[in-house]
């Protein structure tokens, strides 16, 4: 299958980094490969990029976009999830890096490519796995966690005020028969959801697949331990980049990065601030970065693209 895909903040994302010619960088979220063609124009023979992947679509693809790459040894694709970036980075003898980035959550082509069970659109078996290989799949979700871990997910991770109604709607439909499909899930969800609701605000469905999604690939457990691990992968200067598509994320790409930059609490009436008590970490953008409206003309899933940006300014063992 073709793994096309319009990659959002472009640009942004890798010029945030302060790119070095002959650093060592990595791609935590390769999907269509776009951000690491662009950071590898700017890397010499010298300069690495480890790209990882947990979509084997993916890593297929990006051994055909960036074959010349590959070939002069400036690539190393790594089919693996982010969240063990540094047992990963560890084998290939890596023990500090000039920059990280992240796109995160649903690449286009998962949605675009209706068999994969991403979208509510295209009918196809309830799957939504990133990694084919993993065992817990969209399916096992509806038909056998029961109805207080449903309404958990939906209501945490889809952030659905029907989340309750839905959670027994599903009950109710699998009493009678297995949900098998994408499109018998959309139906389920959209019955449930009040009718002068489901007038506005996009499918009704859209949450609720977010948060079986997030669930199936434990996105959120991912993004924490990958961006904890990553920021203390960072050399002194080296920056991450992380874009993220909705608040949950954004909110805790956030949190981390102010636990990271935070200064500790200090005694009063200290003159000035003491090396030892200087954070190791400088956040490098207050206000998120957004798509501006030539981009979003372009491509519209970059409407909710948040960019951050914290750089590493000291080392302390």
């Amino acid at each position: 299958m073709a793994f096309e895909h319009d990659t959002v903040l472009l640009e942004q994302t890798i010029d945030a980094l302060d790119v070095i010619p002959h650093g060592v960088y990595v791609d935590c979220t390769l999907g269509g490969a776009g951000h690491a063609k662009y950071l590898l124009s700017q890397l010499n023979a010298q300069g690495h990029l480890y790209a990882f992947d947990q979509d084997i679509e993916a890593i297929r693809n990006a051994e055909q976009v960036l074959a010349d790459e590959i070939a002069a040894g400036k690539v190393t694709l790594i089919h693996d999830n982010f969240r063990n970036i540094a047992s990963a980075l560890s084998k290939q003898g890596v023990k500090y890096v000039a920059g990280i980035y992240y796109d995160l959550g649903v690449s286009s082509p998962q949605l675009d490519h209706g068999e994969r069970g991403f979208s509510y659109r295209a009918e196809a078996p309830l799957d939504m796995r990133m990694d084919q290989s993993a065992s817990l799949t969209a399916h096992e979700i509806v038909n056998t966690w029961d109805f207080n871990d449903l309404l958990r997910i939906i209501s945490r991770y889809g952030e659905e005020r029907f989340a309750k109604r839905i959670a027994r709607a599903i009950e109710r439909e699998r009493d009678n028969q297995s949900i098998e499909t994408t499109t018998q899930l959309a139906e389920i969800v959209k019955e449930a959801i009040p009718a002068a609701t489901r007038r506005t605000g996009g499918h009704p469905a859209k949450r609720t697949f977010q948060a079986i999604r997030i669930a199936v690939n434990d996105e959120l457990g991912a993004i924490e331990e990958s961006v904890e691990a990553g920021l203390k992968l960072l050399s002194v200067g080296g920056r991450m980049s992380v874009i993220s598509f909705h608040s949950l994320e954004d909110r805790m790409v956030k949190q981390l990065f102010k636990e990271a930059s935070a200064t500790p609490e200090l005694p009063p009436n200290l003159p000035v601030l003491p090396a030892e008590f200087e954070p190791e970490y400088q956040v490098i953008n207050r206000k998120p970065v957004v798509a501006s409206d030539e981009e979003l003309e372009q491509n519209h899933r970059a409407r909710s693209a948040k960019l951050r940006v914290i750089e590493r300014v000291t080392f302390k063992e």
